[in-house]
């Protein structure tokens, strides 16, 4: 796996201004800043400062479903700060071994799936895909529940750019 489930809770309680307890670090992550849509938050672990930014869906389908807590973030690795790797966090496990579509602007990309969590399936998007969403307008990502649910999540991308600056001297 790419990043830890770790990485991917102290997301969730960042973008709930909640500090992580029970988690193997018990660190709070740091909210760094709020730009529109998007807020860059940081945490000192084990291997280092991890940076990243993250946004919640500005809309789930279907409508009539908990979908849990999920989010979309770009996560630097520890030390690296000119690598950025997008990540996709949802509230109930994924079908085993789906693809989720992420489309930004008409341009689409796959991710894999592992359990609540996605990747980019070619790593070597990551950059590109970052690059899209800094100069796109709006995200969207399609995945498949396990029980066969098909969901859809749209999301701004209204403060991408702002907020990775924030983040870009983060060492």
């Amino acid at each position: 796996m790419k990043k830890s489930t770790f990485v991917m809770a102290l997301a969730l309680a960042a973008s709930t201004s909640v500090a992580v307890t029970g988690v193997a670090y018990a660190q709070a992550a740091t909210r760094i800043k709020q730009n529109n849509a998007w807020g860059s938050y940081s945490h000192q672990g084990d291997t280092g400062k991890i940076c990243y930014i993250l946004s919640m869906p500005t809309e789930k389908e279907p409508s009539d479903r908990d979908h849990g807590d999920v989010f979309f973030m770009l996560a630097q690795h520890p030390g690296q700060s000119d690598t950025l790797e997008p990540q996709f966090k949802v509230g109930y496990a994924f079908k085993d071994n789906s693809t989720v579509v992420l489309d930004i602007d008409g341009r689409k990309f796959k991710m894999f799936t592992r359990g609540q969590n996605a990747w980019m399936e070619n790593p070597a998007e990551d950059t590109i895909v970052v690059d899209a969403m800094k100069a796109g307008r709006s995200m969207s990502l399609s995945a498949e529940s396990r029980r066969g649910t098909q969901t859809h999540y749209v999301y701004s991308l209204s403060g991408v750019t702002a907020s990775l600056g924030d983040i870009s001297q983060c060492q």
